[in-house]
């Protein structure tokens, strides 16, 4: 029988240690950003309204917009960090480019932003928040350059969802195959990937949940950011929710569907979350989203209680791949 990867008691491989990995041990913390984008799919050049759940008010720390140059902003969040009170601050940070779409602009725009970024004393590196469509090659081209020159460069793509039909629904603008093609060229560039995933739409069931695992698993990722999808105020959804169309998930089915993804996808992934956590005064549903800590504790003793971990469950299984036609982006 395999044994586990992990060292004792412990069943998942958190982002924060595989990034004290990568920086000889030290602590890490993101600083997020609002550099002042917007999205493909809100300014009409894939689509008008945005998705339907969106609202980056309910996960932004700050106020929306932050007009402060992208260089205070990172000086103010490296302040506020530094003055917490924690038995090991942190020594490391990254820019995370995190509000909206952060590769929809120019190449020269995008440019200055991560230069000015990086020129910030304390910044080792870029972590950038985008979609699929928007990766074009000199994008990617630019960032594998900083990535040579030793910096972090990280890139978390959205796929959301892995079926079409959902990807419509929620007026996404982009379908899997736009996802898997993103993330190919991507990949070989020094480059750390991750993919951001919801569940919980409409059709979202066990077997569901697995095959996404099985398709993200077949890829050259690096880690995964697992979220519920949840009803924020002044979205889409929360009409949806209001009318009675739309439900969100139970707490002991997510539990359970996350606990068996885990299972599904590599032990080298580093998992960003488990859950999603918003404000309380953005909530409307569920409620058990203000206790997104005591849900990812449960989803970890869920796998403990029967014996597995992360990547239990990924060897002997045929590479989950789609062959079908590639993206252009906006």
């Amino acid at each position: 029988m395999r044994s586990s990867p992990f060292p004792d008691a412990e069943v998942h491989r958190p982002l924060a240690a595989a990034l004290r990995g990568r920086f000889g041990g030290a602590r890490v913390r993101k600083i997020a950003l609002d550099a002042g984008f917007t999205c493909p799919n809100i300014d009409g050049t894939v689509a008008r309204g945005g998705c339907v759940f969106c609202s980056n008010a309910s996960f932004h720390p700050g106020p929306i917009p932050d007009r402060r140059p992208v260089a205070e902003q990172l000086r103010a969040g490296i302040e506020r960090e530094r003055s917490r009170k924690r038995p090991r601050p942190a020594e490391v940070f990254l820019a995370y480019f995190q509000t909206f779409t952060n590769t929809h602009a120019p190449i020269e725009r995008l440019e200055r932003l991560w230069d000015e970024a990086l020129s910030v004393e304390g910044v080792a590196g870029l972590v950038v928040g985008t979609r699929p469509d928007c990766l074009p090659e000199p994008v990617l081209a630019r960032l594998e350059a900083i990535a040579a020159t030793g910096r972090f460069v990280a890139l978390e793509i959205g796929l959301e969802s892995a079926d079409d039909a959902t990807l419509a629904f929620v007026n996404r603008g982009h379908d899997v195959a736009c996802f898997v093609d993103a993330v190919r060229r991507a990949a070989g560039r020094g480059l750390d990937l991750s993919a951001h995933v919801i569940f919980g739409f409409p059709g979202d069931v066990d077997a569901r949940v697995a095959s996404t695992a099985d398709l993200l698993a077949a890829l050259p990722l690096d880690g995964l950011k697992l979220h519920h999808l949840h009803v924020v105020r002044g979205t889409a959804l929360e009409g949806m929710h209001a009318r009675g169309e739309f439900a969100p998930p139970a707490r002991a089915d997510y539990v359970r569907w996350i606990a068996g993804f885990i299972e599904r996808v590599p032990s080298s992934f580093a998992i960003h979350r488990l859950v999603a956590t918003t404000p309380a005064r953005f909530l409307v549903a569920p409620e058990w989203t203000l206790d997104a800590p005591a849900v990812a504790r449960e989803i970890l003793a869920a796998l403990a209680a029967r014996g597995s971990w992360q990547g239990r469950l990924v060897s002997d299984r045929a590479p989950a791949t789609r062959d079908r036609a590639a993206c252009s982006g906006p």
